[in-house]
């Protein structure tokens, strides 16, 4: 099975579960709707892949449990997108080609459903593998030392000049936000699938590499893309003032940059089954 088979076929289960569940296991069916409006509007599924990916690769069998631990994941992506739109960060008016949460619903919806989200992701990863260890993998990448920490870094150098050309500020700001969970997906699955130590440190080699570059192509995307083929505004990191990769490397060193990556990327999974892995890095190429 190549890379594009092994993502229709486990985004259809993914796709599958999560509305299946959002539904059955959500006692008030508004609130149920408000969440699933957001989970369901499309996506990648990057982040629950990348787990299925990890333990494919390591070769254990994929089953309910582990979609479920998948999915899991899905929804704390998801919870942080919702949040991340909100007046008071963002303020997007899409996302996925789709109304935010916000503007569909109203504010204090979405930050309901956002907070609904988080717990039942951590629920269901914890339900699927019975395992502290995944669980504070996960609540670690998401925390004020991972995801969130990197969220307030990039509100606090927003229309921040003393941080714009802060080099070493702008790099862990992008890794917290972004590069954590994406981290955190990878290392689940190689604790999950019982990794010796070798291939672990591959693994997390191959999760520090495509981390940080997933950022640097999604600040590509905002000045490559149209708003209706990224599913979002695009244009909007200058007009805004943030301060990221491309403020500080220009956007041809930032190509060069996730391109050393992708390649360096490729190179710690020699040894492993690493195909599908690879495939992940398919992505970039159309920012190159």
């Amino acid at each position: 099975m190549d890379f594009t088979e092994f993502k229709n076929k486990w985004t259809s289960v993914i796709d599958e579960y999560l509305a299946t569940h959002l539904k059955e296991d959500i006692d008030d069916k508004q609130i149920s709707q408000i969440m699933s409006y957001s989970v369901m509007a499309g996506g990648k599924r990057l982040r629950p892949l990348l787990f299925l990916a990890t333990i494919n690769s390591l070769g254990k069998e994929i089953g309910p449990k582990e979609i479920q631990i998948s999915c899991g994941i899905e929804l704390i992506h998801t919870y942080s997108l919702i949040h991340d739109d909100l007046p008071a960060m963002d303020n997007d008016d899409y996302r996925r080609g789709m109304l935010t949460s916000h503007r569909k619903w109203g504010e204090a919806e979405a930050i309901l459903a956002g907070d609904a989200l988080l717990p039942l992701g951590i629920q269901w990863i914890a339900e699927g593998s019975n395992s502290i260890a995944l669980v504070k993998i996960i609540t670690a990448a998401i925390g004020a030392n991972g995801m969130v920490g990197g969220q307030y870094l990039d509100i606090d150098s927003t229309n921040n000049q003393a941080v714009a050309d802060n080099e070493k500020l702008i790099d862990r700001m992008e890794w917290l936000k972004t590069g954590c969970l994406i981290e955190a997906c990878v290392e689940m699955g190689a604790v999950y699938a019982k990794a010796d130590e070798q291939s672990k440190a591959k693994l997390l080699a191959f999760a520090k590499d495509f981390g940080r570059s997933y950022q640097i192509y999604d600040d590509l995307v905002d000045i490559t893309e149209t708003s209706q083929e990224a599913g979002k505004k695009t244009h909007k990191d200058q007009e805004s003032g943030k301060n990221n990769t491309l403020t500080v490397l220009g956007v041809e060193k930032s190509r060069q940059e996730l391109l050393r990556l992708t390649i360096h990327a490729k190179s710690t999974l020699v040894g492993l089954n690493g195909l599908i892995l690879a495939g992940f890095l398919d992505l970039y190429q159309k920012v190159l």
